[in-house]
């Protein structure tokens, strides 16, 4: 299964212009002069990702589709992997970061810089670099880090940015470490400058306290004006924290979120939210997305839109060959195809994400139903059986003493009831 190859839209004068058409950009610096600036000769920006889990997120998606795109109008990306930030870590609005111990991040740090590597091209004049900033912090004395970096910094300002000003009138308040933080990345982007003649850094509008430390500190130090551009925070159409379910993040590790599951949070995309986010996180053009709004409005209930979506970036995070064994296994699941011809790995990780239950070798199919919550009692599931609406593994259940055969790839079985109640049934 293949999605749309990564290109920018012709119809669009310049990159700039696209970007903000997707909604990339809360906030920037000087806008008509970032405009000439994508416009023109390449350039060198940066993007930052600090190791605080082993894994990226879909919010760290946002920034490594914002850098692809600015890489395929030819301009040079640096991926940055934060070895020493990731030994602070940037303010949280409530409370102090747990410190994580240094050969845990530097693991992270391996694991990290695979990820964005994925994303990014290396070949060709805009080929991209990876740079970890335990490069050049490493080296560097406190005595020399206040003498350089921090005599440039007025306490005044650095107390005013908005996830330090949170701190300092929260119970917790917060410690020099994490107060530091900003200096640390504007010292980054210094060195970045310095190093490569980078001239942008993205990142989340919510780091736009950070991003600035860097801007203004080149300028003071170097005497020039270098940019950054801070892109929104996702949230649904309600308001609600995107990239949440269930207080579990949607991390791009397929062993820490199965490509079934990716594919299923995309698909159950809002109709109010999906035209924005196949702006944000697919490669379509503007009249590619534009006719999948009008497909929502006249049709939503194909739902074309969302398995657009869930296609796109199914494949782009996990690949072709993930993405096909997802969706033969929704669509399995729901009646569109054949259980016992998925291979046993995207089954499991698909049963998983429903109602489930660990049972022995040869249990009743109404114990089955009442393990798996999908009845209360043995006597409703008994019913259930009589009246037709029992099936396993796709074969209608007629005897309420038949067992749970487990023959699926993987020694699994799929319990339904009525048409659209599944559970899954581990045999252990």
């Amino acid at each position: 299964m293949s999605a749309t190859a990564p290109a920018n839209d012709p119809t669009f004068d310049n990159v700039w212009d696209e970007i903000v058409w997707r909604g990339l950009v809360q906030v920037s610096t000087d806008q008509e002069a970032l405009r000439a600036l994508l416009s023109g000769d390449p350039i060198t920006y940066y993007c930052g990702f600090d190791p605080t889990a082993p894994s990226l997120h879909l919010g760290n998606l946002v920034q490594l589709l914002t850098m692809r795109r600015l890489q395929l109008a030819g301009h040079r990306p640096l991926g940055l992997v934060g070895g020493s930030t990731g030994l602070v870590g940037d303010p949280r609005p409530t409370a102090e970061r747990t410190l994580n111990e240094r050969a845990t991040v530097e693991e992270w740090v391996g694991y990290l810089r695979v990820q964005v590597e994925r994303f990014l091209s290396f070949d060709g004049d805009s080929a991209a670099r990876m740079v970890n900033n335990l490069d050049w912090t490493a080296p560097l004395s406190a005595i020399d880090f206040l003498r350089e970096i921090g005599k440039h910094y007025r306490v005044g300002t650095m107390i005013k940015k908005d996830a330090v000003a949170a701190r300092l009138n929260s119970d917790a308040g917060i410690s020099y470490t994490e107060f530091s933080y900003q200096i640390l990345q504007g010292l980054d982007y210094l060195e970045l400058y310095r190093q490569y003649d980078c001239v942008l850094q993205t990142g989340g509008s919510d780091q736009w306290g950070n991003l600035t430390s860097g801007t203004d500190l080149i300028h003071r130090v170097e005497g020039v004006s270098v940019h950054a551009i801070g892109t929104p925070l996702i949230t649904n159409s309600d308001g609600t924290k995107f990239g949440k379910s269930e207080g579990n993040a949607i991390w791009l590790d397929p062993a820490m979120c199965s490509p079934y599951r990716m594919y299923q949070f995309w698909l159950n995309t809002d109709d109010a939210d999906v035209v924005s986010r196949l702006k944000v996180f697919t490669f379509l053009t503007r009249a590619e997305i534009e006719e999948y709004g009008r497909l929502v409005d006249a049709e939503p209930f194909r739902r074309e839109a969302q398995k657009r979506l869930a296609r796109e970036v199914t494949v782009f995070v996990h690949g072709p060959d993930a993405a096909s064994a997802v969706i033969a296994a929704s669509e399995a699941l729901f009646g569109r195809g054949d259980l016992s011809a998925l291979d046993a790995r995207t089954l499991r990780s698909a049963l998983e994400e429903l109602p489930n239950a660990t049972i022995a070798s040869g249990t009743p199919v109404t114990q089955a139903l009442v393990e798996t919550g999908l009845v209360s009692s043995l006597g409703e599931a008994r019913r259930a059986i009589a009246q037709g609406g029992v099936s396993v593994d796709g074969m209608k259940v007629d005897d309420e003493a038949a067992v749970v055969p487990g023959t699926l790839p993987g020694g699994v079985s799929v319990l339904r009831r009525g048409k659209k109640t599944l559970a899954g049934l581990f045999i252990g």
